[in-house]
């Protein structure tokens, strides 16, 4: 490991402050404390900033000390997920039903303290744009940003954003040219039929009936319509209907997502399901309202910037400690609108097995998005040192 020592001596500090985000959490657009944070800590190390961009955003300016260059994008997430948090330690959440369980406090932090190690040392041509970014939980603050002018105001030939990964190893890295993680889609079918006595069926038309039929249609779609190399998944997470067991209810509806690596293959999923649950319920004398909502794109990172964080990591954690072949997950990412927008990669890196958290953590496990996760801070310096090193490399003129 080849840590910047500068930025091993500010564990403690930046340790201090990604507890400090995580004992407040602010769900989506509601950044405001965290993005003061931000933006106090960058304006006292001499930064450049600017606030508003998304709403909530913040972006920082760093030039370099060697005159013009290219222009890279250095992206981290700044919200909080609405979950109560199981873990008991002294950083724990102090907003009830507001926890940082995926850790984009870290992501914040790590981006912090790389940034004031660039400001104070600037040994690069070009400029950095540091992009702290609001709603990557399901509020699509990436696209916000973008809409808001980010690009044009604070042009970047590449764009490059990390995230912890759970179960990999402190310490290592992991990336992979093409798609990194997954579209994320929702779907809501409203059955409408006629409601009668469960008694005499006969007299109505009944919805449940038609969306049972029209549930079990749907996993057709994955196995008999897509191609088997074409990675896809489809699942139904809802189901409700009526309020008596005596009674056929009028209507029922069913929800859930879809996940899929690329477009031409979540097209084909969506005109299937259509098809199937309009034809479903008319053969049932029912009638359907198909809503689908694409939320995010798959997040594919270009081959060229995906090579060139691949060998900035071998230099920094050694070859040994980088899978750049690393699997493709179904999780969805909003950063996936700044890939469409600039090309760049999307980077994990290990956040361990859990034993990094402190006494009084709660009983599940540290994945993300469960209540009992917590940040790893072993791996603030690593990540912060990765920052500098592809800047650094990047904008070497």
């Amino acid at each position: 490991m080849k840590i910047i020592p500068q930025i091993a001596a500010l564990h403690g500090e930046i340790s201090a402050i990604r507890r400090d985000i995580h004992a407040h959490p602010e769900l989506f657009f509601e950044e405001r404390r965290t993005a003061d944070l931000v933006a106090a800590k960058l304006q006292s190390w001499g930064i450049e900033i600017h606030r508003g961009l998304g709403r909530t955003g913040v972006v920082g300016v760093i030039q370099g000390a060697r005159g013009a260059g290219k222009r890279i994008g250095l992206r981290a997430d700044m919200d909080a997920l609405p979950l109560q948090e199981h873990n008991l330690f002294a950083h724990r959440s102090t907003q009830k039903g507001k926890m940082h369980a995926c850790g984009h406090d870290g992501h914040t932090a790590m981006l912090l303290s790389s940034a004031q190690y660039l400001a104070e040392h600037r040994d690069f041509a070009g400029t950095v744009h540091l992009i702290f970014q609001p709603a990557e939980e399901g509020g699509g603050g990436a696209r916000e940003m973008i809409a808001d002018g980010l690009f044009d105001k604070f042009p970047c030939d590449a764009v490059f954003a990390m995230h912890n990964w759970p179960s990999m190893s402190a310490g290592r890295f992991g990336v992979r040219p093409g798609p990194m993680m997954a579209s994320s889609n929702e779907f809501l079918i409203k059955v409408r039929g006629k409601g009668s006595h469960a008694a005499l069926p006969h007299d109505g038309s009944d919805p449940v009936f038609a969306a049972c039929q029209i549930a079990a249609g749907l996993q057709g779609v994955i196995t008999r319509n897509k191609r088997p190399i074409d990675s896809a998944v489809l699942s139904i997470t809802q189901f409700h209907a009526g309020d008596a067991t005596n009674i056929i209810p009028d209507d029922a509806w069913i929800g859930g997502t879809v996940r899929t690596f690329d477009i031409p293959t979540l097209d084909l999923i969506e005109t299937r399901m259509r098809a199937i649950a309009e034809h479903t319920a008319v053969a049932q004398d029912c009638s359907v309202e198909f809503d689908f909502v694409r939320n995010y794109p798959p997040t594919i990172n270009h081959p060229a910037e995906t090579a060139f964080a691949a060998e900035v990591m071998r230099e920094l954690a050694g070859a040994d400690m980088v899978d750049d072949n690393v699997d493709p997950t179904m999780g969805a990412e909003d950063f996936s609108f700044m890939l469409l927008e600039r090309p760049g990669c999307y980077i994990f890196i290990g956040n361990g097995e859990g034993g990094h958290r402190d006494a009084g953590h709660g009983v599940g496990p540290c994945m993300l998005h469960n209540p009992s996760y917590d940040f790893n801070d072993a791996i603030l310096p690593l990540g912060s040192s990765f920052w500098v090193k592809l800047v650094e490399r990047y904008l070497a003129g």
